[in-house]
């Protein structure tokens, strides 16, 4: 039975900046907490938080969970993270994510075409800056470097960056709800940030995974409720799953459908959308089936959350990463995860 990292996640901000995230991330490493994450969707970005966080810690790893790729060239994102790499004595992890078609097309204004190759071209250059053997190039129709399509000058060169990385081999990980982007990452990435996993259903993932090099993490955020009343405990997990899953997506391309749908309740996601579009939230999230709300969640007393670890102990799942609200409730998490 292998042991179980912790990490805290912070997500992105709301309205406004969230008070005592640095706080919360000092608590989180003095408890043994093995990293800390930010994340962006069309608001606060990833980077900048966690650098303050970086600035008010000493061991703890820093991670994006994720900066979208569209937001930034692959070499912008090499250079943000090679900085911050150097910044916090080599403790920064970059995750990266495609996002989705509404954020891409609507707030980037970038096409959302062809996520994987996308992907592939990204993670690949960056790698090219970290190593720093050679000026860049890429010849790939996504990011050409240099370049010489349209509005070119025809002056452009490859280049190497100027500063040298902390370390090259800064590692990489990616979201990815698709069987096919789950096995890129397995075959590109150094870990693996999912949205949704069962530890009662590993045959989802399995294919995908095979080919996963040694050392390959998996960090699995998953929502934390301490409580003797399960059935009210899991409603914000219900309430989450039928936002993603009934509004997060266009009615005939939503990935996190899909992705439930794999998982066994395709039945039950029809209905989720269908009542979730139709307006009708509150019956969408009751349509949620509890057993897959209590299966991606630790829902329930203390005792329970600590016999229903055993089945994370045994997936490949290397971290668990917790939003907890209090330092008291990391406590309770260190001492039932870390014990």
């Amino acid at each position: 039975m292998k042991d179980l990292k912790l990490g805290l996640q912070l997500g992105y901000w709301g309205a406004k900046p969230p008070k005592g995230a640095v706080a919360m991330a000092q608590a989180a490493e003095k408890l043994g907490y093995d990293s800390v994450w930010t994340a962006e969707a069309y608001g606060s970005d990833a980077i900048t938080p966690l650098t303050w966080i970086g600035a008010h810690t000493s061991k703890i790893r820093l991670g994006t969970g994720v900066c979208q790729l569209s937001a930034r060239s692959p070499t912008a994102m090499a250079m943000a993270a090679m900085t911050l790499d150097h910044l916090s004595g080599g403790r920064m992890i970059l995750g990266l994510g495609v996002s989705g078609p509404q954020v891409v097309e609507g707030w980037y204004g970038a096409p959302f075409s062809k996520p994987l190759a996308r992907t592939r071209e990204y993670v690949s250059i960056i790698r090219q800056v970290l190593a720093r053997e050679e000026p860049v190039s890429n010849d790939g129709p996504h990011y050409p470097l240099p370049y010489n399509g349209e509005g070119s000058w025809g002056l452009g060169k490859p280049l190497k960056s100027i500063t040298h990385p902390l370390r090259r081999d800064l590692p990489i990980f990616m979201g990815a709800e698709g069987p096919k982007n789950v096995a890129q990452t397995a075959e590109i990435g150094d870990g693996w940030l999912p949205l949704y996993y069962s530890p009662y259903r590993n045959e989802v993932y399995a294919d995908s995974l095979k080919h996963a090099k040694p050392g390959f993490e998996i960090c699995q955020g998953v929502v934390v409720n301490i409580t003797d009343d399960i059935e009210q405990g899991l409603l914000p997990v219900k309430g989450m799953l039928a936002l993603y899953v009934g509004g997060m997506g266009a009615k005939d391309r939503n990935f996190h459908k899909e992705l439930i749908s794999r998982f066994g309740f395709e039945a039950e996601t029809d209905k989720i959308q269908e009542l979730y579009l139709a307006g009708k939230k509150e019956e969408a999230m009751m349509a949620v089936p509890d057993q897959l709300a209590d299966e991606i969640a630790l829902v329930g007393p203390k005792e329970r959350i600590r016999d229903r670890l055993q089945a994370w102990r045994e997936t490949p799942i290397t971290s668990l990463l917790v939003s907890a609200r209090s330092e008291a409730e990391l406590d309770t998490l260190a001492e039932l995860v870390l014990g």
